[in-house]
Order: structure tokens, then sequence, then C-alpha cells
């Protein structure tokens, strides 16, 4: 195997990966990284404790990628979740599996998988050049040539792997100028969507309870056509335009396909709870505080910003005295307690979305070594690629699978 010239351009996670690899494998490999430090998103996912991937059985893995998963069955099998788990192990990275096979490290701390990265690819004598922004690929012939950064500066190059993200989070780089240089190069660029994004709702009581964070709930999401797409217990946030959290952000992307506006949201305040049981257990509650007002008398079952939000949804005065409550008014509250229902009125811009869907378009694109079928020498790696997946680690085993397998093919 002939030692090449290779630009990685872009020094996130799959970025890195593929810069390793390929540098594993005896080639001259730069990395070309616009900010002054890589892995600015890296650094930032799950809350900065950085799910890297799911430990589910390998033959789950497509089910949870709703965009193209079938396009990533030959990469995963070259580097799948489990070898992501072991290349890190064996690196020193402690990890730990919590709820829903999701894998972190176990120290909490993303700095720790994103130092391994860097450490794979300078370990192996890449070059990192940070500030380095790349104007151009250059190509000629059917066949890639160089790149050309910002500053005029140019390289000579055999290969090159566009790794530079999507357009979500553009203050940590990903600003779509991999897209740019594809549609240059002769490639298509499908519809660009926010995926795992934020959702404003129609409803404006929301800002009533802005900030407050509901942990094991239910939320059961229809689609615009009334078709139940979503059902899950966890943790969702109320914003000052709608809602968020881990249960908002999967339900989003159940809801991309078919469009955001009038999906409907359904949260079961006491899931745990059949109707039954939470009707005596009010029952209890409003025992226990007869002589109160009602709004005075549900601290014991719901957080305190969010008791007059329910009082007002219920229609009842918030000063009425609990025994004076009828059956039929707590029969209201335990059915609103199981179903308090919001409309979706559109989702969040791009920008504030975890990922990305949409990209450089498949086919164009060969699955078992990421090699564009338009131009020799150039490939794709990580959320470029139209591919995308739900929460839990999956989109990062998506980068870091995508960029071994370019790394290792070129």
């Amino acid at each position: 195997m002939g030692s090449k010239r290779i630009g990685i351009i872009g020094a996130g996670p799959a970025g890195l990966m593929a810069a390793g690899r390929a540098a594993e494998r005896g080639h001259k490999v730069y990395v070309f990284e616009k900010n002054r430090r890589a892995g600015r998103k890296l650094m930032i996912t799950g809350k900065g404790r950085c799910n890297i991937t799911n430990a589910c059985p390998e033959e789950e893995l497509i089910k949870h990628i709703p965009g193209n998963g079938k396009f990533l069955y030959s990469a995963l099998s070259r580097f799948s979740n489990h070898d992501i788990m072991t290349f890190f192990h064996t690196r020193g990275v402690k990890l730990k599996i919590e709820r829903g096979n999701r894998v972190f490290p176990e120290s909490d701390r993303a700095s720790d998988i994103c130092d391994a990265l860097v450490d794979y690819a300078l370990s192996n004598r890449a070059v990192i050049k940070y500030n380095a922004c790349v104007r151009d690929v250059v190509a000629g012939g059917g066949q890639v040539n160089g790149v050309v950064l910002e500053n005029g500066d140019i390289y000579e190059l055999d290969g090159v792997v566009i790794a530079t993200g999507g357009l979500s989070y553009p203050l940590t780089g990903s600003t779509g100028d991999g897209y740019k240089m594809a549609r240059k190069l002769g490639h298509t660029v499908t519809e660009l969507k926010p995926s795992l994004v934020p959702l404003e709702t129609v409803e404006t009581w929301v800002k009533e309870v802005s900030g407050l964070t509901l942990k094991n709930v239910g939320l059961t999401v229809y689609d615009t056509n009334r078709k139940k797409v979503y059902e899950e217990q966890g943790e969702m946030l109320f914003t000052h335009f709608g809602v968020s959290g881990p249960l908002i952000l999967s339900a989003s992307r159940h809801i991309l396909d078919c469009g955001f506006s009038g999906a409907e949201l359904v949260i079961d305040m006491k899931p745990a709870l059949s109707e039954e049981t939470l009707d005596r257990r009010i029952q209890r509650d409003f025992e226990k505080y007869s002589r109160k007002q009602l709004s005075n008398a549900l601290h014991e079952l719901l957080p305190r910003s969010m008791i007059p939000v329910v009082i007002q949804l219920l229609g009842i005065p918030p000063d009425k005295p609990v025994h004076q409550i009828t059956r039929q008014d707590r029969q209201r509250l335990v059915t609103l307690l199981k179903g308090i229902k919001l409309t979706v009125a559109r989702s969040r811009p791009i920008a504030e979305a975890i990922v990305t869907a949409g990209g450089i378009k498949i086919n164009e694109i060969d699955p078992r070594t990421m090699a564009s079928k338009l131009i020799k020498g150039l490939y794709f790696a990580g959320e470029i690629i139209d591919v995308d997946a739900y929460t839990g680690g999956y989109n990062l085993t998506i980068a870091l699978s995508t960029g071994y397998t370019a790394g290792n093919s070129i």
C-alpha cells in the first residue's frame, strides 16, 4: 500500500477517527480545523457528559436510525457500537452503561472522549492544523487534487475526507461549509431539516412554568394525521417557547417527516398510577386538606409552579374550598393529569437542533467505503451525510463508524 497525502476537513468525532485510522495505515494526514481546538460540538453533547454510543445488540442499531439507516449496514459491520466501546477502553477511557443502554465515560467528562480521539490521530503522526478554514476542495479530471485555505495556503492531496458536521449548533463551527464544497463538486444535498430539536407550542401557558423539569412523566405523540408515532417515559422541560428535554428531542424525530405543525403532545403526569389509583390518591389528599382552598391542596401531587396551570386548565376557581369539589371536578382532574395536551406550532430553528437531518445524497456515496461515486479520492463522514438517528448515542455511533470506514478505505 503506497503512502498518500490525505486531508481531513473537520476535527469532530468523524474527522478525528478518519484521521487516526488513515494515519495508522501509513498515510500522511493533515486535519484542517477552523476552530482553535478539536471537538467543540462533541464537548457539549449529553450536557457535557458525552453519550458516546449505545450498547444495544448490533442487529438493533439500524432500528434506531430512521434517516437512511440501511445505508450504514456495511460501515457498522466494519466498526460497530461494540467496536467503539473497545476502542475507548483500550485507550484508557473507562465507560459505563446507563438507562436505555446509553454509554458514557465513567468520568462524565466529554473531554476524555475528545482527548482520546485527538491522541489517536496525533499518536499516529497525523498533523492537526487549528484556525485552518478550508475554502475549497480542488478537483480536476474527476479526481481530488487538494484544498485551498481561507488564508490562500494550498495543499496538494491525493484524498480528502469532508467531515464538517451539519448546520446545528453553528457556534461550534457547524455552519454548513461542507455542503457548499460538495455542491461545487457536483454532489446533491438533500433538504436540511432540524432533528432532535425543541418544539414551540400553540399554548402560551408554558411560559408560566418555564424552567420546570418534569421527571418520570409519560409522553405520547400523535402526528398531524392523528396517528400515534411515539410513546415513552422520561424527562422533559418547559421553556418560554414550548418544550424541550430528552423526551421532546426524541419525539421531534418521529414527527419530522410528516411536519411539526399540528402534531399533538399528551403528557401523563403520573404514568405509574392508573386512573383509579390516582383518584384514590387525590381523595386522600383532599380529605387531608378539606378545609383549604384547591390551590393549597395540590402541593403533594404536583410541582408548585404547575398548580396554577392545572387549575386554570380545569376551569375551577383556585379559591374554591376543597370540600366543595365535586366528584365530577375530581374526575376531570384525574383525566387532565393523565393527559395534558399541547399542540406543536413548529420546531425551533435548525441552529438549535442537536442533529441535522438531510445532507449528501446517499446514492452518490459508496456505503462500503464512504467514497464519492462522482469524484475519485473524495470521501464523506459523519453528520454531513444524509443519515440521522434518535437520541441515545446513535448519532455519535454514525460519526465514528463512518469516520473509521472512510479512514480505513483511503
